[in-house]
């Protein structure tokens, strides 16, 4: 049987977009609902007619390398540290982000970078407002707007990540044939101009569960034998943004921006630290330039699942109400844990600044 007139003209709608919408119908209905969302206004945007030129160049000043290295404007006799790993994660209280000048957002850098994951508590960041969150997160750099997932309307410098029993966000990303969900990544690594440190704060999150897996990327390299990092010097792999877009225009989601493909240098120096990372992730990355497919897949097989492997150099960040992670982008990877049932919500909101153009490793 044919379809009518009408089931032809109805536009496809992104799933998210509908339920999203539906979601923030009833509030605007009622003023509020029970159980609901504690920050509506930072739900999930989906346009599908957003549209980006390609993300331009810019000249990268490392706020890290402008700050004293003894950090007295964050680390102060109220500051309380918890170290997670010798290697990476740290856990802050008696700091508010909110309130530190431009010297202590210097040493937040460097101290991020160092630790690699900061894990603050008790801030009032979820409630300072959408402009003063950007200016603060600016400081770091340009703040990278996502081509694909939901972001706060009028403000799309936020990468919104919402889960309930309307919209399960973590179904647009993973399917039931995998027997588990671990994905690890850097952020849009794909970016000529990949992110650096990195803000992540909570709104609702549920009793047990939504944690963030994390690892150095640092110590992955540092594991390497000499002869094996001397192998990998001058290697690029090539990261992509085109299963991100087409991933989104079968969701009928928004493309804001023409997917890119970008060559980066498999290890990496930190600007600030001086440090070697390695710099890749199964997400994005693609292929080795210059190797054959099966050359390119045996070398990249054994970085990711070494990485996988790591549980030494990795840790698993929790969340409460008032928690700010911060992570450098740089010299991570990171994986949503979605483990907890969608009748209970997490909400949360990524502010992603971008940082310098990879700066390629030599062994020495």
């Amino acid at each position: 049987m044919a379809p009518s007139v009408s089931e032809i003209s109805q536009p496809a709608v992104h799933p998210a977009s509908a339920a999203i919408e539906q979601l923030k119908a009833k509030i605007k209905e009622n003023g509020s609902l029970p159980n609901g969302p504690a920050y509506p206004g930072y739900l999930p945007h989906f346009d599908v007619n957003e549209k980006w030129g390609p993300t331009e160049l810019f000249e990268h000043v490392e706020p890290g390398l402008r700050a004293d290295k003894a950090k007295p404007n964050l680390l102060t006799a109220n500051t309380k540290l918890k170290h997670l790993s010798p290697y990476l994660g740290t856990e802050v209280e008696g700091v508010q982000i909110s309130q530190l000048s431009k010297e202590g957002l210097d040493e937040l850098a460097l101290f991020v970078a160092e630790r690699k994951v900061v894990i603050f508590r008790n801030q009032d960041f979820k409630d300072l407002g959408f402009e003063r969150q950007i200016e603060i997160a600016k400081h770091f750099g340009p703040i990278q707007r996502h081509p694909t997932s939901g972001n706060v309307k009028g403000y799309p410098e936020f990468h919104v990540v919402y889960r309930d029993n309307s919209y399960d966000y973590f179904k647009e990303y993973v399917t039931d044939s995998r027997i588990n969900y671990t994905a690890w990544h850097s952020d849009v690594a794909y970016e000529k101009q990949p992110p650096g440190t990195t803000f992540f704060f909570i709104l609702d999150q549920p009793s047990v569960g939504g944690d963030t897996l994390f690892v150095s990327q640092v110590e992955a390299y540092n594991r390497l034998s000499d002869e094996f990092k001397k192998r990998l010097e001058g290697l690029k792999i090539v990261h992509s943004a085109v299963e991100q877009a087409e991933g989104s225009r079968k969701r009928n989601g928004p493309v804001r921006r023409e997917p890119i493909e970008t060559e980066h240098p498999i290890v990496r120096v930190h600007p600030a630290t001086g440090e070697k990372a390695l710099y890749v992730n199964p997400v994005f990355g693609r292929r080795i330039v210059g190797f054959k497919k099966e050359e390119s897949d045996a070398l990249l097989n054994f970085l990711y699942d070494h990485i996988a492997r790591g549980a030494d150099f990795q840790i698993r960040a929790s969340y409460e109400p008032g928690t700010v992670v911060v992570w450098d982008n740089r010299v991570t990877a990171h994986s949503a844990i979605p483990d907890f049932s969608p009748e209970f919500r997490r909400h949360a909101v990524r502010l992603t600044p971008q940082a310098e153009v990879p700066i390629p490793a030599t062994f020495a």
